[in-house]
């Protein structure tokens, strides 16, 4: 594998642009379990063969009735039977009205349901005492689908409540994407694991359970080659190891400049660099490229990205680059989170020259406060915090002006 010149230092929209433009989405395809389908990527359109619902039903509790019968407000009529719900009813008679419960099929001849708590009930006999329209509390089939309608696009991330929607019309399975094969490891002889002796100048590894749990919130599966030495062998060791079977390669740690910071030559004699660097505060040593497959096509190689030690630039870069990046590689066209227009509640007068991602929490006047400390590796911002607020390069902030805000629940 050639080595090219690693660009300048980018901006986060350059940045974001080389990482989607080189991402390849997957093609291979499992069938699994509507039930088992929850994060999965949904690899085909699914369309309904049914009506939903398949019936005209009611909506309320109460009687089926022909509106005719009740066109003076006070109505005495017949009780002819009861319909719960599952069960068909028997044609509607003229002068009768039909006991029916939520969801049950409206009886043929009825054409207006009048809610219970409009009539009164005497033996067989039911006073409406209300004039209802034609149409009134039903329900009509196919009001929420239309047979061989498209109920969920290519490429939908599926949650509970697509789950919910594809079981409505009897989708028993459904077509995606395969799970996208992930290789982490982190780099740095300080890093401890909690459970074992805290030796000075040694640190415990929360990058390793930030980063897997973001990987899990994606569905990925994962492999975790722990904690590597620092030495260039060990990583160029992992790498090589980790090409093999993996779409892509996650480290942390490791991407400066120093003498122990060994992942770029790693990288560099293993494959190739592509970027490096984002004009982006907190985060920017951000490496991208790929790390060649041994006895493969030499076209078909392990993606990879390294992101920074410190816990706040690794949670943010991640955010902000390698989740779009998984979920195009996972088939999903619109990757980018939503994100929302607020009232800044604090004043913000260290403008930088890269743009700066500061943790904010929503306040009970509906704007925004900042975290006291907005440190690298202050990790109690982002417990605290809703979400990123997106400052550009060079920009203060003064109390009441308007920020770009994407919370948490849109980043993950």
């Amino acid at each position: 594998m050639q080595k090219s010149p690693i660009p300048a230092i980018q901006t986060v929209e350059q940045a974001l642009n080389i990482l989607l433009t080189s991402a390849q989405p997957l093609t291979e395809v499992d069938s699994v379990p509507t039930l088992n389908a929850n994060r999965r990527i949904l690899a085909a359109a699914q369309t309904s063969k049914l009506n939903v619902p398949p019936a005209d039903n009611t909506q309320m509790d109460g009687y089926a009735v022909r509106a005719e019968d009740c066109i003076g407000g006070a109505s005495i009529l017949t009780i002819s039977q009861r319909i719960p719900a599952g069960y068909v009813g028997q044609p509607l008679q003229p002068g009768t009205a039909a006991r029916i419960f939520t969801g049950a099929m409206i009886p043929e001849g009825a054409d207006a349901v009048v809610m219970q708590e409009m009539c009164e009930a005497d033996g067989n006999k039911v006073i409406v005492k209300h004039a209802p329209k034609s149409g009134e509390w039903i329900r009509r089939a196919g009001e929420d689908i239309g047979a061989g309608n498209v109920i969920l696009a290519a490429g939908t991330r599926l949650q509970a409540q697509h789950l919910g929607l594809a079981a409505s019309v009897g989708l028993a399975e459904l077509p995606v994407i395969r799970k996208l094969r992930v290789a982490v490891f982190f780099t740095g002889d300080e890093l401890t694991m909690p459970g074992e002796t805290l030796k000075p100048g040694a640190i415990y590894n929360s990058n390793r359970f930030v980063l897997r749990g973001l990987l899990e919130n994606l569905d990925c599966d994962i492999t975790d080659y722990g904690i590597v030495p620092d030495s260039l062998q060990a990583t160029r060791d992992t790498l090589r190891s980790a090409a093999q079977q993996h779409d892509l390669i996650i480290t942390s740690g490791g991407v400066s400049v120093g003498e122990e910071d060994h992942i770029k030559p790693a990288v560099e004699a293993e494959g190739r660099l592509t970027m490096w660097q984002i004009a982006m505060k907190p985060g920017k040593p951000l490496a991208f490229g790929q790390v060649r497959r041994l006895h493969k096509n030499p076209d078909e190689n392990a993606f990879f990205i390294g992101l920074p030690g410190n816990p706040v630039s690794s949670f943010v870069t991640f955010l902000i680059f390698v989740r779009p990046f998984i979920l195009r590689l996972q088939g999903v066209e619109n990757v980018m989170p939503q994100s929302y227009a607020m009232r800044a509640d604090f004043d913000w007068s260290k403008a930088d020259r890269r743009e700066e991602f500061l943790r904010a929490k929503i306040n009970e006047q509906g704007g925004l406060s900042l975290f006291s400390h907005q440190g690298s590796g202050v990790l109690t911002s982002t417990v605290w915090g809703d979400g990123l607020i997106d400052n550009p390069a060079g920009k203060i902030i003064a109390a009441g002006d308007v920020v770009r805000f994407y919370p948490f629940s849109s980043l993950m």
